[in-house]
């Protein structure tokens, strides 16, 4: 009865485990069959630089460089609370006596040039006031200075605060150079490590065709079909084309390298994985002479170059502002309380005047305004030729753009042509009638035009990237992250 039982419960478990087979056998080849990587493209490239590429952060500093310039622009205007005790000692009516006064008030000053105070006056002794006396020994506290021709709305002071201003836009200039440059720089280095694996892919499959020939040169040649010097041929060019192997290698790893520089991850540069190569889009249609006139148009007000002018034109503008009103007159009114103890102690309460100075030369503010007249002329000029210099750039891009296009046609031409031929060579040599040294020429042949070919698409890409940045489109904000839609090779 016991064995009957045992029997029964190991053909249960042999049953189970013949039930669980195939879910075990489809989870082994789920795993087997797992997606590849997603190729890294450009967009994410791009995006992980404005990221966190270092560069691109430090200038983003330039904001609060900005912000504190503007800070202690306005510094100078601050209001500014005052208490001043002023006490004499003196001899009335044959005694010596303490007289002064305490002082607390309110010290102003406005960007149009007016400064202002307002406070209230304790007297301290046996004094009397003059003016508005109030409550015994105390009194108002106002005053006023203004300057009627030189300084009125046009001062140093407020000149600074007019740049501190314009610090902010040009922190927005000077980010969206680097964050152009930087995307031009990386696009570019993108390419060019799409492009060392793909010609070391070339060279990879060159050396197995090699390899592959060697043996069976070798092998013909044990049998006496072909001579010995054959099977030396055939080993050197196994040997030259791992060296054009290695060199291809040490490409990939420099090109790699270079990439990492714009790929930071924590405060290092991080390495791009060998699985995540893409391949190369396909040509696109070039745009219409509609598009590239508006891409013309939008880059001379876009890019950061033409910007940076204006800003440099604008803050020589306040200069010269400034300078033209340092040839006016000065002319200044007052009306305030004596400051002094002892005019105060006498019975001075305010005082009020108007000064006048005529400077009769005026060199040093004539030779500023033809400085900064000079410098307005001159950014004049600068700022026609950044224009045409954007209009050259555009042109140029596009230039590169349509014969990179057309070198990739040609090229894929060439590199069909140049496969026939190599096959034509093999066939012959299958049948005799040709030796190894014209196959390996007619290999070489193939693989250079496949190299050609390679270039001139990697070239088209870098075109492209040109492109954008000649119409500044990554001047105007940050990268987003493009998702990759893809299909694993069966």
């Amino acid at each position: 009865m016991i064995r009957t039982l045992l029997f029964a419960l190991i053909g249960l478990l042999l049953l189970f485990s013949a039930a669980n087979l195939p879910s075990a056998v489809a989870a082994e080849n789920a795993k087997a069959k797992a997606l590849p990587p997603i190729p890294l493209s450009l967009e994410e490239v791009l995006a992980w630089v404005d990221r966190s590429h270092p560069l691109l952060k430090g200038s983003g500093t330039e904001k609060i460089v900005a912000r504190g310039r503007l800070l202690r622009a306005l510094g100078a205007f601050e209001p500014t609370l005052v208490n001043d005790w002023e006490l004499e000692r003196l001899t009335q009516s044959g005694q010596t006596v303490n007289v002064g006064f305490n002082d607390s008030f309110l010290d102003v000053r406005h960007p149009s040039g007016l400064k202002a105070i307002a406070g209230w006056r304790v007297g301290l002794g046996p004094v009397e006031f003059s003016d508005m006396q109030v409550g015994g020994n105390q009194q108002p506290v106002l005053g006023i200075h203004l300057p009627l021709l030189r300084g009125l709305m046009v001062n140093p002071e407020n000149a600074e605060l007019k740049r501190s201003g314009l610090a902010d836009p040009r922190a927005d200039i000077q980010i969206a150079q680097t964050r152009q440059d930087l995307f031009l720089a990386a696009a570019g280095q993108y390419w060019e490590w799409v492009a060392a694996w793909k010609l070391a892919d070339v060279q990879r499959r060159a050396l197995k065709v090699a390899e592959d020939r060697y043996g069976q040169v070798e092998q013909r040649a044990k049998a006496g079909a072909v001579a010995p010097l054959d099977v030396v041929e055939a080993n050197q060019e196994v040997q030259r084309r791992k060296e054009i192997l290695i060199a291809a290698q040490r490409m990939i790893e420099q090109e790699q390298y270079r990439l990492s520089m714009f790929l930071w991850d924590k405060d290092a540069p991080a390495t791009p994985e060998a699985e995540r190569v893409p391949e190369f889009p396909k040509p696109i249609e070039l745009p219409l002479a509609e598009v590239v006139h508006s891409d013309k148009v939008n880059a001379k007000a876009a890019r950061p170059e033409v910007r940076e002018v204006g800003i440099e034109a604008k803050l020589n503008n306040i200069d010269l502002e400034l300078a033209k009103n340092n040839l006016l007159p000065i002319l200044n009114a007052q009306a305030e309380p004596t400051r002094l103890p002892g005019e105060f102690v006498l019975g001075l309460g305010y005082h009020f005047g108007v000064e006048m100075r005529i400077p009769f030369l005026q060199r040093r503010a004539r030779g500023e305004v033809l400085e900064a007249q000079g410098k307005a002329d001159r950014f004049v000029l600068v700022q026609k030729f950044r224009e045409q210099q954007v209009v050259v750039d555009v042109d140029n891009a596009l230039s590169a753009v349509e014969r990179a296009k057309e070198r990739i046609s040609v090229a894929f031409q060439s590199l069909q042509l140049a496969r026939t031929l190599e096959q034509g060579e093999r066939f012959r040599f299958g049948m005799g009638a040709t030796s190894v040294l014209f196959v390996n020429l007619r290999e070489r042949n193939a693989v250079d035009s496949e190299n050609q070919w390679v270039r001139a698409k990697a070239d088209y890409q870098k075109a492209l990237a040109f492109y954008q940045w000649a119409i500044g489109a990554w001047g105007k904000g940050p990268a987003s992250v493009v998702p990759v839609s893809y299909r694993p090779t069966q």
